[in-house]
């Protein structure tokens, strides 16, 4: 099964503050070690929402909103895309990775496959 994995943004990712270089090591090697096991299948991170845009639909009609957005600890940081066995391995992959990114949360959802859709 694949999960999607998505973390969510800090004040200081939001800020552009980069992460240690102790903590960049840590982060490489728990993804190197993901992808090797076969766990990870794909998985980036996205640049603060300054530099991005939302768009927003309402009634037909659309709205283009320039960053950056108020608040931080809604909008996506980055995702990675999981091949697990479980919701539960999935979540614990999560757990690891939150505490080394140190963001709050980190949302777990299973990706609709063509066969769920049958």
């Amino acid at each position: 099964m694949r999960y999607m994995v998505m973390h969510y943004q800090t004040q200081d990712m939001e800020d552009g503050v980069r992460p240690s270089p102790e903590q960049q090591a840590a982060i490489g090697q728990h993804m190197q070690e993901a992808a090797m096991s076969g766990v990870l299948l794909t998985g980036e991170g996205v640049h603060p929402s300054s530099q991005g845009a939302r768009v927003e639909v309402e009634a037909g009609k659309v709205r283009v909103i320039d960053g950056p957005f108020a608040e931080a600890k809604e909008l996506i940081a980055g995702f990675a895309i999981l091949e697990v066995d479980s919701l539960a391995e999935a979540v614990e992959h999560a757990r690891k990775f939150a505490l080394l990114v140190g963001t709050e949360r980190v949302d777990v959802r299973r990706v609709i496959e063509l066969e769920d859709l049958q």
